[in-house]
């Protein structure tokens, strides 16, 4: 049967694409290629997720966009830390059974979430 496979890919508009590739190569740690994006391969942990939200959702704030970018991260802590030396502090966080979230907002405005999912009992 045919169906979709996972998320490939995430692409959006940003009034200065060439401010907003930099600050992800700083703040994130993003390989930016010559084409203007970046390549991940799929991570050994967590999963891709999926989901419509009400169009009342408080969820995204303090984001004025439509839409949140979820990246699985392997060092949550390691990856706020590079953050706050570029000056970007999280607007929250939160540990649950899942694993550790954080959020930030990226120079389009965009809230993105930073999730380390839980160590399954085989990696602890």
């Amino acid at each position: 049967m045919a169906r979709v496979l996972g998320l490939g890919g995430i692409f959006f508009k940003a009034a200065d694409p060439v401010a907003v590739r930099d600050w992800y190569a700083r703040v994130l740690g993003f390989e930016v290629h010559d084409w203007g994006g970046a390549v991940f391969d799929h991570p050994k942990v967590g999963q891709t997720n999926w989901s419509p939200f009400a169009a009342d959702t408080r969820y995204f704030e303090p984001s004025q966009a439509g839409f949140m970018i979820n990246f699985v991260v392997d060092d949550l802590d390691g990856l706020l830390a590079r953050a706050a030396a570029e000056g970007v502090e999280p607007t929250g966080r939160q540990d649950e059974g899942m694993g550790r979230f954080a959020w930030i907002l990226d120079p389009a405005g965009v809230k993105i979430e930073l999730w380390e999912p839980a160590k399954v009992a085989s990696e602890a």
